[in-house]
């Protein structure tokens, strides 16, 4: 994803962003909408891989930006995170509406979706008011055809008082005229648009203080607004219009005592506190709900009647878990299967490559330890990361990514809603659960959809709790050799493994659900949030460009960050395999340390050291075993899963150990960019050192109570 933190400094509002114009004479446009309306679709259509992605200053909201050009003019998209709302109850929402205000952009695309026009609408009508150089884009014009839905754009135009433009975001031929009216807005004598019209006591408010307002403040926010904000007394939204216009309106006298007499006849009416709000809102619904009338002609509902029929499948109680429960194992068995083979091929370029630098090292007469160091330490490391990290995402982000853009992801959501909300969480995090299967990092990223600022930390704190695919190499080498090597065949073996990986996981999602009923019953005490949860139509994945943005912006993240913290753990772990004290290496004397405690957990001291040696990529835990085992001084891997277990039980292992290793791996600490992730999502080393803590205690008491049970029976 290539996240980077860019400001524009505390003079100007934190939501603000570097924009990074080619040409001085490039046009800003925000792209603003609804979520699942397309958004994404229109902007990587119309940008291609001409995009910069980072942080919005000051907010964990990702921002994207992308250039095109059109006829010489070239056009800066800047893709505002989707939202219902402008007024602000997320930090997406107030992303979304900071940027409309104090960003300055040259002019405003608001995306609707066709199939729910009138529901779009209250989104442009309040963007309206805060800029009026708007073009409506109502995409998904294909979907409304196939439901018997007609737009009549230039009728919905006209009473706007703006463009609007119906597109397909998939059919680039439908772009053009989407860019000749953003051309046609950007410049020129800016549009006079619909207003909307609220109850009279608000208008007379309204009115009360326009004249009280400097002249300059007219030319950098529109005046309407700004008074019915002031009205409404947003506390965090007063001090960012403050920053703004670089004083505070509240503190002018005339017009502080025009807005308390205003607040105070509002409230002698009964239009005060949260009635104010609501007023406006019931205002917009009933403009939007006019302006629709004879723009759109349906035959009924837009939500189809197969999409019922899939839904009464798919979030039932009775099917819905089995069938997400399958589709787990699925995506599971595609991971194994098809990681395979091209991770024997990466595995064998890279130590191509690893011979090549030998040479190199011998041909310019090194000393052995600067070999030893950099190839068999930093370089083997690296390569041991990259070849069992990246088949496995490259196969599984892609996978998630289809469900998530085919609609079934949402649907997981609101299966796991009722569960997550008995623990006091919200069912948004059961998305935040599945990206955790893939990358853990990227799992705690997307913690960021979660509005509540306590939910969102219940869902970073227990994202560890599900294995990511950096684990799944020693959870399915474990219970492969242990477990389900009695398997017939390959396809057997490989079926039954996804099975027990399944069965793994789904106690990790038990576990999850423990966690976070346990933390929000004491350090993280409060009531379950309500949130909007649209369950968009089923709509059929674009496979390229799914598999191009599941690379760029999931898969080298993740795996550039996994690779610079394992460069530096190389050279410690080929420094302890060959460094000694005494005739004994450093790594035998701290796996002796360690053996005492190990034991208790029914794992011994090589086992616990290569968990901890492997904080920077949990990737190598079996390499670094299989080193210490055999006295080796770097990483190694044996040619197949029987070696491997003949010296395994040759150095004690039993099914006990080979459980306990499985549910350690399962159950312990994040790694190393986990928690650089978790530290850097929440500002705080108190929360990161408890993402540190939970899963670790849990995976030892869990090994600790297994262990002395097996003991008690006798095995």
């Amino acid at each position: 994803m290539g996240l980077t933190h860019s400001s524009t400094g505390r003079g100007a509002v934190d939501s603000q962003l570097v924009i990074r114009r080619e040409s001085p004479a490039d046009r800003v446009i925000a792209l603003a909408g609804n979520p699942n309306v397309g958004k994404s679709t229109l902007f990587n259509a119309l940008t291609g891989m001409n995009q910069h992605t980072g942080n919005w200053p000051g907010k964990t909201v990702t921002n994207a930006q992308g250039r095109c050009e059109k006829e010489g003019r070239g056009f800066l998209l800047v893709d505002l995170p989707g939202t219902y709302s402008l007024m602000a109850h997320s930090a997406e929402e107030e992303v979304a509406r900071n940027f409309l205000c104090f960003g300055a952009p040259d002019a405003v695309a608001v995306v609707c979706d066709a199939t729910c026009l009138e529901r779009n609408l209250n989104l442009v009508l309040q963007t309206l008011e805060l800029c009026p150089r708007v073009v409506v884009c109502v995409n998904l014009m294909d979907e409304a055809r196939r439901k018997g839905i007609h737009i009549d754009l230039k009728l919905l135009s006209s009473r706007l008082g703006v463009p609007v433009v119906g597109t397909v975001a998939r059919k680039k031929r439908t772009l053009s005229a989407f860019l000749s009216a953003l051309e046609q807005v950007s410049q020129g004598e800016a549009p006079s648009p619909l207003q909307v019209s609220y109850p009279h006591r608000i208008q007379q408010a309204v009115e009360a203080l326009l004249p009280l307002f400097p002249s300059h403040w007219s030319g950098r926010l529109n005046p309407r607004w700004l008074a019915l904000k002031l009205l409404e007394g947003d506390p965090a939204l007063l001090r960012d219009i403050s920053a703004y216009l670089g004083e505070d309106p509240t503190k002018d006298k005339a017009l502080a005592a025009a807005l308390l007499e205003q607040r105070e006849t509002l409230e002698r009416w009964g239009f005060g506190g949260e009635r104010f709000q609501d007023l406006l809102v019931s205002s917009l619904v009933s403009t939007a709900e006019k302006l629709c009338q004879g723009v759109v002609t349906a035959p009924g509902s837009g939500y189809s009647a197969a999409d019922r029929r899939l839904d009464r499948i798919l979030t039932s109680r009775r099917t819905g878990y089995p069938i997400m429960i399958a589709l787990l194992a699925a995506v599971f068995w595609l991971t194994i299967v098809g990681a395979n083979y091209p991770s024997q091929l990466l595995s064998a370029a890279l130590f191509w490559l690893q011979d090549r630098l030998t040479g190199l090292f011998s041909l310019l007469h090194a000393p052995d330890w600067l070999h030893g160091a950099l190839v068999l330490g930093v370089y083997r490391v690296l390569a041991w990361v990259v070849s069992v990290m990246l088949p496995p995402m490259a196969i599984f982000f892609p996978l998630f990514t289809l469900l998530e853009d085919s609609g079934y992801l949402p649907r997981i959501a609101y299966n796991l809603d009722r569960p997550f909300r008995k623990c006091g969480a919200c069912g948004k995090q059961a998305l935040t659960t599945c990206m955790g299967f893939g990358c853990n990092a990227a799992g705690v990223v997307g913690c960021r959809i979660i509005d509540s600022p306590r939910e969102r930390l219940l869902a970073i704190l227990t994202n560890n709790l599900v294995p990511c695919n950096g684990r799944f190499p020693t959870l399915i080498a474990v219970l492969t050799m242990f477990f389900a090597g009695t398997a017939g065949s390959s396809l057997g073996s490989s079926l039954l493994s996804a099975a027990l990986l399944t069965g793994a996981i789904l106690l990790g999602i038990g576990l999850t659900f423990a966690a976070t009923k346990l933390l929000s019953t004491t350090v993280l005490k409060g009531v379950p949030s309500s949130f909007t949860l649209e369950l968009p139509p089923y709509r059929r994945p674009q496979l390229g460009k799914t598999i191009l943005r599941s690379i760029f912006d999931r898969t080298l993240f993740v795996l550039g960050r996994a690779a610079a913290v394992a460069a530096p753990a190389g050279l410690l772990i080929w420094l302890m395999a060959n460094l000694t004290v005494g005739e004994t290496t450093l790594l035998a004397h701290c796996a002796a340390l360690l053996d005492p405690f190990a034991r208790l957990m029914g794992l011994d001291g090589v086992i616990l050291l290569a968990f901890i040696l492997g904080f920077p990529a949990n990737e190598i835990v079996i390499p670094i075993i299989l080193m210490a085992y055999l006295s080796q001084g770097s990483l190694l891997e044996l040619g197949s899963l029987a070696e491997m277990k003949a010296v395994f039980l040759q150095n004690g292992w039993t099914w006990v150990t080979a459980v306990n290793v499985a549910l350690f791996s399962l159950l312990h600490w994040p790694c190393s960019t986990t928690l650089l992730t978790i530290h850097k999502e929440t500002g705080s080393w108190k929360w990161t050192a408890l993402a540190f803590a939970l899963p670790t205690a849990l995976g030892m008491g869990a090994c600790i109570l297994l262990t002395a049970l097996a003991r008690l029976f006798g095995a």
